[in-house]
Formats: structure tokens, C-alpha cells, sequence
């Protein structure tokens, strides 16, 4: 069941969005601000490990190698015993953005649905291409799914992704299709506001200079700037766009966009070609990224993902519950 939205959540995102509307758009027309962006977010990010430890959380690092391919990942684990596990790809356009970004999110998560959540640290724009992000995003999801971390494998596994990393997650489901056993151990995906068309959707090319976040002109020439020496033709491909990929059989799915977002389309798109079930939320006035703001729209959405991953879990444990029975 979707999400309940109600007056006063519409009513506080509508005062944030009044505010939203006077801040600068973020837009990608070369490398230099990203790289200035990146390193005024490690800054904030001081002391991150430390304090996610403090809350009961054990933070680690490891660097995950195959066939010549090498990524990070960074892993919450909470106190006991896993129900399951998380593996989160962060957003930030492929220019910018880390785990830690997420640890609002994902902290309460590993406590509530009693998750480890593996975040990969993806190489980004301009020096890595998201080519590789992808390669370096399955390589963990393999990792995850073969190996596994310590005391939990065989465990359900559920994928997130947002905004660019909706893309990677999207990507990495597809692939994860060549190692049908693997793929059959995801429980279900969380995928909010995403590129899933990376020629553009629909409400990419029409955007304009009103959009909140994103700057709405600077979009498309965005996309074809992260993907050189591709036309558009090229950039439609799957798995680079995953909404032109074959999409049966994938995991149930739940889906974010927000009727203030130029990547709308993409979700609903999306949403509509998703060969299992899935849930959209498609919410009013809310704008791209919302989850990240201090807003009641953000929080209602991550609790109600932690209510379905929780309810994901449960429904794939199921199986072996009975199998165990005497």
C-alpha cells in the first residue's frame, strides 16, 4: 500500500519548496565545482564512523577486488542477530557523494529492520565513467551475494538506490540476471527518483528554469556530458539505461519520484515496465531529493521503506521458516 501523505505534510513541504525555489540549482558542466563539493562533504563528515559507533552501530571498511576491478564499501552492522541485508549505491549525480551521505537513512535502518548495509564507495565522475560505477556496483552486489560478510550468508538482500544511484541500482539488478542463482536471493529494491533513461525522459527534455534542486536547462547537456562518444541511440542501451533493459523477473520494487521532480518520468516510466510487483509513490509537491530535507514528507517516506523492507524480509524468510519445521 502506498505511502499516506496528509495535509500538514503537503502544507510543510509547500513552505520548504517557498525556500527551496530561491537556492541555487545544482547542475554538471565540468569538473571543478563537483570536486569542490566533494571535499566540503568529507569535511562535514568528521567524525561520522565515531559517532555511528556511539549509537551501537559497527562501522567497517573493506576493498573488494575481482578480475582487476577494486571498489570500497563501507558496512553498518547493528547489535544481534540479521534478518537480512542492505546493499545501498548512493546518488549524487555520479560527480559527488559517499556512504556517509546516507547514514541518516541507513543507521535507523540497520537498527529497526536489523539489516548489515553495505554501501558501495563507487569512483565518480570525471575519472571513473559510469561504465565503470557499474562494473564496480556488481562487483560488490557479487561480493555480497557469493561471499558475503561474516556469520551472514544466505541472508535475503535487499538493493537501494537514489537518484544516480537509482541508475547503478537499476544496472545492477539487470546484470545480476546472468547469475540466475544470485539474483534469486534479492528480496526486493528501493529505488527513489532515479535516471533510468540516460537520452533523457520526457520530463528531462521539457524542464525548465522553475525546477527546485535541479537545474532543469542544464539537465540533458548534464547526461551527454557524463557520457561521451555515445549518441543517443547509444545512451538508451541497457544496462546503461535500465528502463530499456528486459525488466521480467525482477524483485518487487518500490519506487519514489515526486510531482515537483524532472526525472519524474523516469520513475513513472519505470514503474509502469516493472515486470514484478511494485508499489510507486508518486508524491505530491515533493521535489528531487526530498528525503534528504527536514521535511515530514522525507521522514514518512524512510519510515515507510523500513516498513516495507522489514515486511520484504520477513515474506523471504518465510520459505525457510518451513523448511526447518520439525
Amino acid at each position: 500500500m502506498p505511502m499516506h501523505v496528509d495535509a500538514a505534510m503537503l502544507d510543510d513541504l509547500r513552505r520548504f519548496n517557498h525556500k527551496l525555489a530561491r537556492a541555487p540549482r545544482v547542475r554538471y558542466r565540468g569538473p571543478f565545482v563537483p570536486m569542490l563539493g566533494q571535499a566540503l562533504l568529507r569535511l562535514s563528515q568528521l567524525g561520522a564512523d565515531a559517532r555511528l559507533r556511539r549509537k551501537g552501530l559497527q562501522v567497517e571498511r573493506r576493498l573488494l577486488e575481482r578480475d582487476g576491478d577494486r571498489v570500497p564499501v563501507r558496512v553498518l552492522r547493528p547489535a544481534g542477530a540479521l534478518r537480512g541485508l542492505v546493499l545501498d549505491i548512493h546518488g549524487g549525480g555520479w560527480v559527488i557523494g559517499n556512504p556517509e551521505m546516507n547514514d541518516a537513512f541507513n543507521a535507523p535502518m540497520a537498527r529497526e529492520c536489523g539489516v548489515a548495509v553495505v554501501s558501495v564507495d563507487y569512483g565518480l565522475a570525471p575519472r571513473t565513467t559510469i561504465e565503470a560505477m557499474m562494473d564496480q556496483c556488481l562487483l560488490a552486489a557479487r561480493w555480497l551475494l557469493e561471499d558475503g560478510l561474516p556469520g551472514a550468508q544466505g541472508l535475503p538482500v535487499i538493493v537501494v538506490g537514489e537518484s544516480a544511484g537509482g541508475q547503478l541500482a537499476a544496472a545492477t539488478l539487470l546484470r545480476l540476471k546472468t547469475w540466475p542463482a544470485l539474483f534469486e536471493r534479492i528480496a526486493g529494491a528501493v529505488l527513489y527518483y532515479g535516471v533510468y533513461d540516460m537520452a533523457g525522459s520526457d520530463s528531462v527534455r521539457q524542464a525548465g528554469p522553475a525546477t527546485l534542486v535541479l537545474d532543469g536547462p542544464a539537465m540533458l547537456p548534464g547526461l551527454r556530458l557524463l557520457t561521451p562518444g555515445l549518441d543517443d541511440e547509444g545512451r538508451r542501451r541497457a544496462p546503461l539505461s535500465p528502463l530499456h533493459g528486459d525488466l521480467d523477473g525482477m524483485p518487487p520494487g518500490l519506487l519514489y519520484t515526486g510531482r515537483r521532480d524532472p526525472l519524474r518520468d523516469d520513475t513513472l516510466q519505470m514503474a509502469r515496465r516493472w515486470g514484478a510487483e511494485v508499489e510507486l509513490n508518486d508524491l505530491p509537491e515533493a521535489p528531487h531529493g526530498f528525503i534528504h530535507f527536514k521535511v515530514a514528507m522525507g521522514r514518512a517516506a524512510c519510515a515507510h521503506t523500513r516498513a516495507w523492507i522489514t515486511a520484504r524480509l520477513a515474506q523471504a524468510c518465510e520459505p525457510v521458516l518451513r523448511q526447518v519445521e520439525p
